[in-house]
């Protein structure tokens, strides 16, 4: 298997999108909702994404969008096109929508819960069934699980300016999550009150 998942940082990240089509929308849209800067070329965009800062661009400027870019987007049903802006884009990263193994970085199917995202890769086998699978991983994701997270994160945070080892923090944190009163805290939503005893069991420690 070729591709390795990470996480990549887009906040002010110049992504050119070539299209201007569903995928090439889906793909615009995603990057905007993370902070980047996105021009698209093709022959109209919703009012959505122009509210949203998305600039519309024509065909002809696509050398100088190129150049412009730190991310480039092949969403176009002209392979002709697509073809050529993928040759002059060598050297930046590239996403092909329409052959996502001839560019640099693919955009899996994800979700948002709260603050934790999930994406789904199948190696471009099946999006059908990364979407299938999209579906069933939701359902079985409670909100409990999203107020573990939050008190999890909290607890990490005072740790750090308790205990010096990450071993040792990460054995704190277990019996943090293993904890029977913080869980019955968590089943009836008493947040800041879970807040309050862990508080108290870290300056116990």
């Amino acid at each position: 298997m070729d591709w390795t998942s990470l996480y990549f940082k887009t906040s002010n990240l110049n992504v050119f999108i070539l299209g201007t089509g569903e995928v090439a929308s889906r793909r615009a849209n995603k990057f905007l909702d993370h902070g980047a800067n996105v021009k698209l070329a093709g022959s109209n965009i919703s009012h959505d994404l122009e509210d949203k800062g998305a600039v519309l661009c024509s065909i002809e400027d696509v050398d100088g969008l190129v150049e412009w870019s730190d991310l480039v987007v092949i969403a176009s049903g002209d392979e002709g096109l697509s073809d050529y802006v993928s040759n002059i884009a060598r050297g930046k990263l590239i996403n092909r929508a329409d052959f996502p193994q001839k560019g640099d970085i693919i955009v899996p199917t994800s979700f948002e819960i709260g603050d934790v995202e999930i994406s789904i890769f199948t190696n471009g086998k099946s999006p059908l069934m990364a979407r299938q699978l999209r579906k069933k991983i939701q359902s079985i994701i409670t909100e409990e699980d999203i107020l573990e997270i939050e008190l999890q994160d909290y607890a990490r945070s005072i740790l750090k300016d308790s205990v010096e080892t990450q071993k040792e923090r990460r054995k704190y944190l277990y019996e943090i999550f293993e904890d029977e009163k913080i869980n019955d805290f968590i089943k009836r939503n008493q947040i800041d009150e879970a807040k309050v005893y862990i508080d108290n069991l870290i300056r116990g420690l």
